[in-house]
C-alpha cells in the first residue's frame, strides 16, 4: 500500500477528509505519519484519534529555515513516503527541501491560482468584491504557490457574505477534492512531468482539470 505523509499546522480539517478517505479507501494509502511544525495544532490531536503516527518539529528549536529543513527531510525520508500532502502548513519550504521531494509533493490553497497567492485569501476576495472564489490544488515547486494546478473548484460569492460563510464554501470543496486527487496520484493516473501536471498521460490544462466532469 503507498505511503502518505501530511503536513499540518492548525486545526487540520484536510487532514480529517484525508483520514476518513483512507479508512473508507477512496484513497487506495495509508497515512503513514502526520508532521507538525505546530505543538499545539489541533490536528495532530485528529491523527492521535486516528492512531496515526505524529511528528512535531517546533519552529522555535531550529536556527534558520535551512536547519528546519534538514532536519524536516530526513524525519519524512524515516516513513518512505510516496507522497507529501501540505495540508494548512504555513511554512515555506526550503528549495532544497522542494527539489529533494520533487514531483511528490502537493499542495491545498484557498484560491483560483494565480489569483492571491499567499496568505489571507478569503478577506482579499472578499474585500475586492470577487464574485467567485475558489480552491487549488498543485504541485509544490520552489516558486510560492505556483506549481502546476492538478485542479480547482469555484465558489460562488454573495453579496451578504461574510468572511465565515466564503471559508466554510471553500473547505467544502476542498474536502471533496483533496481526497480525489491524492488518489489519483497514488492509482499512478497523476504525475508532474518537466514541471506541468499530467492525467492519465495527457497534459492538463493551465487551471487544471475540470472538476466539474470529475
Amino acid at each position: 500500500m503507498k505511503n502518505l505523509v501530511v503536513l499540518i499546522s492548525g486545526n487540520g480539517s484536510n487532514l480529517q477528509a484525508i483520514i476518513e478517505a483512507c479508512q473508507k479507501q477512496t484513497i487506495a494509502a495509508q497515512i503513514s505519519a502526520v508532521f507538525s511544525d505546530n505543538p499545539t495544532a489541533y490536528g495532530l490531536e485528529r491523527a492521535k484519534q486516528a492512531a496515526i503516527p505524529t511528528v512535531v518539529l517546533p519552529k522555535a528549536d531550529y536556527a534558520d529555515n535551512h536547519t528546519y529543513d534538514v532536519s524536516l527531510m530526513a524525519e519524512i525520508t524515516h516513513y518512505q513516503p510516496d507522497l507529501i500532502v501540505l495540508a494548512g502548513y504555513m511554512r515555506i519550504l526550503t528549495p532544497r527541501f522542494v527539489s529533494h521531494f520533487l514531483g511528490k509533493i502537493i499542495n491545498i490553497h484557498p484560491s483560483l491560482l494565480p489569483k492571491y497567492p499567499g496568505l489571507d485569501t478569503h478577506r482579499k476576495a472578499l474585500a475586492n468584491g470577487d464574485k467567485e472564489h475558489g480552491t487549488s490544488i498543485h504541485f509544490v515547486t520552489e516558486q510560492l504557490d505556483a506549481g502546476p494546478i492538478i485542479l480547482q473548484a469555484k465558489v460562488p460569492i454573495f453579496a451578504e457574505d461574510q468572511l465565515q460563510d466564503i471559508i466554510a464554501r471553500v473547505q467544502t470543496q476542498e474536502h471533496r477534492i483533496y481526497p480525489l486527487v491524492i488518489n489519483w496520484f497514488v492509482k499512478g493516473r497523476l504525475a508532474m512531468v518537466n514541471n506541468s501536471a499530467f492525467l492519465d498521460g495527457c497534459k492538463l490544462p493551465e487551471h487544471g482539470y475540470a472538476n466539474d466532469e470529475d
